[in-house]
């Protein structure tokens, strides 16, 4: 059996001429597209034809590959995501350490400016936490007599006078505090210099000071210490006149004040190192007991506690039966 090509083979040239031939025109085409330039215009039509061809061949691919980069994206978010809560738990507690480090940073800078200025020496100190007593106001301090420290002695913050030493153990040490009931400071209004003596009131935050009902008082009026009693250096800050009372019924008027100091604020704290010789000693249990009974006596029979302060102004009332004031001030 005779084997010969197909027809389509038969015609025309054959397959190793066509090649050549199309080989010599390709050359052609490039040596006239580089000398004269002159199919950039045959170029540009072909790219466009062909564009949307190009396209249309490549949209499997990006897609592809932006759904794979959507996934990935989305994994690696989740796990930034999970670290930065992680982390932002860890930090949480390391914030707030830093917030209160940073406030007693800048407390502690007061105080050492204050330290800088005082006359005499003092050492500072941090309070521990509060007496077990809760109707007195008492701190126990880091400081005792082995750093110096000696009964009475004063203590103050960068802002003023805080209280005074009453216990001293060998490594700690008791501090009443200005608002103590049983604790009295000699005070001078800066204004005019009239003295007088401010009482702590307890559990209020507030002090008592009493003076004659034509004295000249004023609210806002400063009050420094005198000092006159030998334990508080004089002209520490001590309080701010906050309210008058004038009584009709007594002679006296009653002034409240409010401490300057930070009394239930700072934890760092001044120990003034007044000389013990210089200071007089606190006073015991029973005398102290038996001076707030003096106190109260004085209280009942001169005049009424003076009120916290109240928005409205406080009235001038005509005398009228103990019953009935006792009545009206409770309202």
């Amino acid at each position: 059996m005779e084997y010969s090509p197909p027809p389509l083979f038969k015609q025309g040239a054959s397959a190793r001429a066509r090649v050549v031939f199309f080989a010599i025109l390709a050359i052609f085409l490039l040596v006239i597209d580089s000398r004269l330039e002159s199919l950039t215009l045959a170029r540009q039509i072909l790219g466009t034809v062909l564009y949307p061809i190009q396209m249309a061949a490549v949209m499997p691919r990006d897609a592809v590959v932006r759904l794979s980069g959507y996934f990935v994206a989305i994994n690696t978010l989740e796990q930034e995501n999970a670290k930065l809560k992680r982390q932002q738990t860890s930090n949480a507690d390391t914030l707030q350490q830093t917030s209160q480090l940073m406030a007693e940073n800048a407390h502690l800078r007061k105080l050492l400016d204050a330290r800088e200025r005082l006359p005499v020496k003092s050492i500072l100190a941090e309070i521990l936490y509060d007496a077990r007593d809760p109707s007195t106001r008492k701190v126990i301090i880091d400081r005792g007599a082995h750093q110096g420290v000696a009964l009475s002695q004063p203590v103050i913050d960068d802002q003023g006078v805080v209280g005074q030493v009453t216990r001293v153990f060998p490594l700690t040490a008791e501090v009443t505090l200005l608002t103590d009931k049983n604790q009295a400071i000699p005070v001078q209004i800066v204004r005019n210099g009239l003295r007088s003596v401010a009482y702590g009131r307890g559990q209020s935050s507030f002090l008592d000071m009493r003076l004659t009902s034509n004295a000249d008082v004023q609210n806002g009026d400063q009050l420094v210490t005198s000092g006159i009693d030998g334990v508080y250096p004089a002209g520490l800050a001590v309080a701010k006149v906050m309210q008058v009372e004038n009584k009709a019924t007594t002679t006296f008027e009653s002034i409240l004040c409010t401490p300057i100091a930070g009394i239930d604020r700072n934890k760092q704290l001044l120990i003034l190192q007044i000389p013990e010789n210089n200071l007089p000693r606190p006073d015991n249990e029973d005398v102290r007991a038996k001076k707030e009974k003096l106190n109260r006596k004085v209280t009942r029979d001169f005049s009424l506690p003076v009120a916290e302060p109240k928005t409205d102004s406080v009235k001038t009332e005509a005398p009228a039966p103990a019953q009935n004031q006792v009545k009206e001030h409770a309202r």
